[in-house]
């Protein structure tokens, strides 16, 4: 598959949906995929390693969480799954791709899940002044590296004054220039863990005294 099409907006490749079983933290699901979307016959392994890498996240009522590049939605999912423990959680999977948003909002309908499915633009217009609380992402670091930093500027600059984002990038791909680069623009960015030659990074804003 060429990356042009999970890149896109609408791709080219015929839409021809599968249906798979795959696990997520531990819970099986019934999934639907498709070509022209990232990673359309598996679950991605950096996509394993940010799921089993990652705390629990403790959220209060009214929370945002948002899974940012969702795909078919297998981040999503898991982050739905586990912010349904604490009552009114929104749960968003943002991606720019539309045959991906569509995948995502069937699977959470399938898992019995609750969640919002949106673009870039209709996340960024529903978001208005509201922080996130929590970010998951496996985010698309093949778009180039001005772009991938244009990605993350915007979206990390949403994060809660306490919020939090995991991240999870291919050593080979440039994981540890990204980690440099999200510390010069003054973010805290520590590794979490690390495993498969992928890195999962926690980003947070520094203390107001540092």
């Amino acid at each position: 598959m060429s990356t042009e099409h999970y890149f896109s907006t609408s791709p080219a490749s015929p839409d021809e949906r599968i249906t798979r079983k795959v696990t997520l933290r531990g819970i099986d699901y019934s999934v639907t995929t498709a070509h022209g979307v990232f990673s359309h016959d598996r679950v991605d392994k950096g996509t394993a390693v940010l799921l089993a890498r990652v705390p629990e996240p403790v959220l209060e009522p009214g929370s945002l969480a948002v899974d940012l590049g969702c795909g078919w939605g297998p981040i999503t999912l898991a982050l739905a799954q586990v912010c349904a423990r604490t009552p009114g959680v929104d749960v968003w999977g943002i991606d720019v791709n539309e045959r991906a948003r569509e995948l995502t909002h069937a699977n959470l309908s399938t898992a019995g899940l609750t969640g919002h499915v949106f673009s870039p633009e209709q996340a960024l217009e529903a978001l208005g002044e509201r922080p996130i609380d929590l970010l998951w992402s496996n985010p698309p670091v093949r778009i180039g590296k001005a772009e991938l930093h244009a990605l993350l500027t915007t979206w990390l600059s949403r994060l809660a004054r306490t919020g939090v984002a995991y991240l999870v990038v291919q050593r080979n791909l440039g994981a540890d220039s990204l980690q440099s680069w999200l510390r010069s623009q003054g973010w805290v960015c520590d590794k979490l863990g690390s495993a498969k030659g992928f890195r999962v990074f926690e980003v947070t804003h520094l203390p107001e005294d540092a």
